[in-house]
């Protein structure tokens, strides 16, 4: 059943967001076929490419006049075990995700401890922290590809995913394939450990990341070494060449996550723009890759935010940085 003019912003992190056309959300594979093979059936007045997949609405911008077409939420809640293998549905959370393996005492997730969003957004966006990715865990991966007249099942195994920095093929290929669940190899550890080292990270987000405001996670993508010397970023890039590529005891902070990287925030900070504000929404000051809703920021806000810190990082280092979330 699709649902009209459902308000995105009850389903968006960010409280954000204006209404769907069309709404519907799928529990297994069977709904999602029927979803996709209605849509084309009752509204093939509509734009073949506008339907958008959504997880947990943790790093999306939805604009405040909505989206004109269906909203898709694969909701899959599976969760299965085989010693160290788990078969994981799209719509677990990473909390889930997380808790269950404490639970068991299987270890290699810990990397994850307070990422917010679901598997399948996870693996869409190939999400990482503290030196760790999903993709050094998914063994395969099964998606829908609704590129077709009609909807097909994949199975993918790990090195033909595409994996990157933040990217892999369902994000390339977008909403003409939805992720419905990831198989992930961990290995057995001592439950004691893993609650601390998890706990440790959850810590570590609630001192330096902006949590009691509405966001959605890191707006840019960090800056790679080799692209800061590919773009010919002199005065930077002498000055990283010069400092210890560490996190502690360098001026210019690279770390290694999971290659040397400069913190977009530190760029920010850099450029002058931590505590900037438009409208409801701020550059925090706490961490200055996080654009956080303050006071019911509208979407624009958030647009002229991202559109100033991309000129500004420009014009003071000559560094294209790139978005991480998805802005519709």
């Amino acid at each position: 059943m699709f649902y009209k003019n459902v308000i995105l912003k009850s389903h968006s992190h960010y409280q954000i967001g204006g209404p769907a056309c069309y709404f519907f959300e799928a529990k297994n594979v069977d709904d999602l076929i029927k979803a996709v093979h209605g849509w084309r059936r009752d509204y093939s007045d509509r734009r073949s490419d506008a339907i958008f997949i959504l997880g947990e609405g943790t790093n999306v911008l939805f604009d405040d006049n909505g989206f004109d077409g269906l909203v898709l939420k694969p909701n899959i809640p599976t969760l299965k075990r085989d010693d160290c293998l788990l078969t994981v549905g799209a719509g677990v959370s990473m909390f889930q995700l997380l808790d269950y393996s404490m639970t068991k005492s299987l270890s290699g997730l810990e990397w994850a401890g307070g990422l917010p969003g679901t598997l399948g957004g996870a693996i869409y966006g190939n999400a990482g922290a503290f030196g760790g990715e999903i993709k050094d865990l998914a063994v395969s991966i099964l998606s829908l590809d609704i590129s077709g007249s009609r909807p097909k099942i994949i199975k993918r195994k790990n090195e033909d995913c595409d994996f990157g920095y933040r990217s892999s093929v369902f994000k390339k290929n977008g909403s003409k394939e939805i992720i419905l669940e990831a198989t992930l190899l961990l290995k057995k550890g001592h439950k004691k450990a893993i609650r601390e080292s998890v706990e440790e990270k959850i810590k570590y987000r609630k001192e330096r990341q902006p949590l009691e405001y509405p966001n959605i996670g890191s707006i840019f993508k960090n800056v790679p070494l080799t692209q800061i010397y590919a773009e010919g970023a002199r005065n930077y890039a002498e000055s990283l060449r010069k400092s210890a590529f560490s996190l502690r005891g360098s001026a210019t902070p690279v770390k290694t996550d999971p290659f040397p990287l400069v913190p977009t925030a530190h760029l920010i900070h850099e450029a002058g723009l931590k505590g900037v504000s438009f409208g409801g929404a701020m550059i925090s000051p706490k961490h200055p890759n996080f654009i956080v809703n303050v006071l019911d920021a509208a979407s624009s806000d958030v647009k002229k935010l991202i559109e100033l810190v991309k000129r500004s990082v420009y014009g003071r280092f000559g560094i294209e940085i790139e978005e991480e979330v998805v802005i519709l």
